[in-house]
């Protein structure tokens, strides 16, 4: 994993404490889909700022309103975790990578998935896409898309030496397919 865009991806890998579904479920097209409001919101203590620094992460990703075919119990799903991250800074918030994580179901199950994912800034506007597969537990074998966009203003001004990025939110979409 690369250290440029390991921020919001620290989050999504951070989702690494994995945990094992009851049974695998067998994928099937179109297995799930969760909405906006589904977002990911990350804060870093310190704050970050142009310089390199170690700090400590906290994500809550929130999935839903959830819908799924085979399994329609399923309405939502969350992630969190705290861990620590070495040497960032507002200047590497966008890049690319891969990561591990694992998402708790509101019915108990859990989905583990691996992704690839891109974290960019485009105008005041950060956006991360993820793509991989559910690599464990329910809805094993689907494949993921989830795209999610967040204002950079913060980062911008950071970038620019103005000011800190104490936190990145994001609002967006997961699919399993």
């Amino acid at each position: 994993m690369t250290r440029v865009g390991t921020a919001l991806t620290t989050v999504i890998a951070a989702l690494g404490a994995l945990a094992l579904a009851p049974a695998p479920a067998h994928a099937q097209a179109g297995d799930l889909a969760c909405l906006p409001p589904t977002s990911s919101t990350v804060t870093f203590t310190p704050a970050l700022t142009t310089l390199p620094q170690d700090v400590t992460v906290h994500s809550t990703n929130l999935f839903g309103p959830c819908t799924s075919a085979t399994v329609p119990g399923i309405t939502s799903g969350t992630f969190s975790g705290t861990f620590a991250v070495p040497g960032r800074s507002c200047l590497t918030l966008a890049g690319s990578g891969t990561s591990r994580s694992t998402i708790t179901w509101n019915t108990g199950q859990t989905s583990t998935l691996t992704l690839n994912y891109t974290t960019q800034i485009v105008g005041a506007v950060y956006t991360s896409v993820l793509t991989g597969v559910v690599s464990g537990g329910l809805f094993q074998g689907d494949s993921v898309v989830s795209n999610q966009t967040g204002p950079a203003t913060d980062i911008l001004t950071c970038t620019l030496g103005l000011g800190t990025v104490s936190g990145i939110s994001t609002v967006g979409a997961l699919t399993f397919l």
